[in-house]
C-alpha cells in the first residue's frame, strides 16, 4: 500500500514536471511582444501603423542609411555601423512620439475630469458626458471621446463602447476614469461627482512634480545624447580622408567599429533606464 502511494506520487511529481517544460513558450512570447509594440504605437498617436510596419521602416532606414553613408564614405564597414543606427531611428521616433503624447495627456486630464465632472453635476448621463468631450474638451484628446459618441450612438452599448475608449487613450489614468465611469453606472452612486474632483486635483498634483522632475533631468539627458552622438559624427567627417577610410576597413578597424557601436547602444540604453522616472502601468487596462 505504502509503495503504491509512494509510487503514485512520483508519477505525479514526473507529470508536473514534464507539463512544466512542454509548454509552447515561444509561440506565447511573441504575442506578448507584438501586443507591446502595438500598446506603444497606439501610445504614440500612430494608430494606422502595425508592428509588421514598424519593422519594415526599420529596414527601410537601415538600407537608407547604408546608401546613404556608403556614397560619401565608399566604406562599407563605416556604412554597416550607420545602417544599424538608422534601423534603430523609427523605434526612437515612436519612443520619443509615446513620451510628447504622454505629456500632453498628463497637462489636459485635469482638465478633462472637470469637464466630466461639470457634465455629471448639470444632469448629462454618464455617456453624453464622455462624448461632450468630444466637442468641447482639449484639443489634444477630442478625437477618441468624439468617436466614442459615435460608437454609442450607433451600438447603445457603454461597456463595448468603454472598452474601445481605453484602447484608443491607452493611458493609465484613461483606464482609472473609465472603470469609475463604468462602475458608476452599473451599481449607480451620488459621489460620482466629487470622486472625479478628487481625481482632478490628484492629477494636478502629479502633472505638476513630474514637470519640475523632467526639467530638473532634461540637460543632464540631452548632454549625454550628444556625447553619445559626438564620436560618431566625428568619424563620419575624418571617414572623408582615404587614410581613415583604409584604417576602418581593415579587420582591425572592423572590430574597433563593432565594438564601439556596441558600447554607445549599450551606454545609450543604460542612460535612459537610469534617467527615466517612474511610469504608471496600466493595471486596469
Amino acid at each position: 500500500m505504502v509503495g503504491a502511494v509512494i509510487g503514485l506520487v512520483a508519477g505525479l511529481g514526473l507529470l508536473l514536471i514534464w507539463s512544466a517544460f512542454s509548454r509552447p513558450r515561444a509561440t506565447a512570447s511573441a504575442p506578448r511582444r507584438g501586443h507591446r509594440t502595438r500598446e506603444k504605437l497606439a501610445q504614440a498617436g500612430l494608430t494606422g501603423v502595425n508592428p509588421t510596419q514598424l519593422v519594415l521602416l526599420q529596414v527601410l532606414g537601415g538600407v537608407v542609411g547604408l546608401a546613404v553613408v556608403f556614397v560619401v564614405t565608399t566604406s562599407l564597414a563605416v556604412s554597416t555601423v550607420f545602417a544599424v543606427f538608422g534601423a534603430m531611428v523609427p523605434r526612437l521616433m515612436v519612443s520619443r512620439l509615446r513620451n510628447r503624447r504622454q505629456s500632453e495627456l498628463r497637462e489636459v486630464w485635469p482638465e478633462v475630469v472637470d469637464n466630466l465632472t461639470s457634465g455629471v453635476r448639470a444632469g448629462l448621463s454618464l455617456p453624453e458626458a464622455l462624448a461632450s468631450v468630444g466637442t468641447r474638451g482639449p484639443e489634444a484628446i477630442r478625437e477618441p471621446f468624439r468617436q466614442f459618441g459615435s460608437d454609442y450612438r450607433a451600438t447603445g452599448r457603454f461597456n463595448d463602447s468603454i472598452d474601445r475608449l481605453k484602447a484608443a487613450l491607452s493611458d493609465p489614468t484613461g483606464d482609472r476614469v473609465c472603470e469609475s465611469l463604468r462602475v458608476a453606472r452599473e451599481v449607480g452612486g451620488t459621489d460620482l461627482g466629487r470622486l472625479l474632483s478628487t481625481l482632478s486635483g490628484f492629477l494636478r498634483d502629479d502633472a505638476r512634480t513630474r514637470s519640475e522632475l523632467m526639467a530638473r533631468q532634461s540637460w543632464s539627458v540631452n548632454a549625454a545624447r550628444v556625447a553619445v552622438s559626438a564620436p560618431w559624427l566625428i568619424l563620419l567627417l575624418l571617414a572623408t580622408q582615404q587614410q581613415t577610410l583604409t584604417a576602418y576597413d581593415s579587420p582591425t578597424g572592423i572590430v574597433i567599429l563593432a565594438a564601439g557601436a556596441a558600447v554607445s547602444v549599450f551606454a545609450y540604453r543604460l542612460m535612459m533606464r537610469i534617467g527615466r522616472l517612474p511610469e504608471e502601468r496600466r493595471v486596469l487596462r
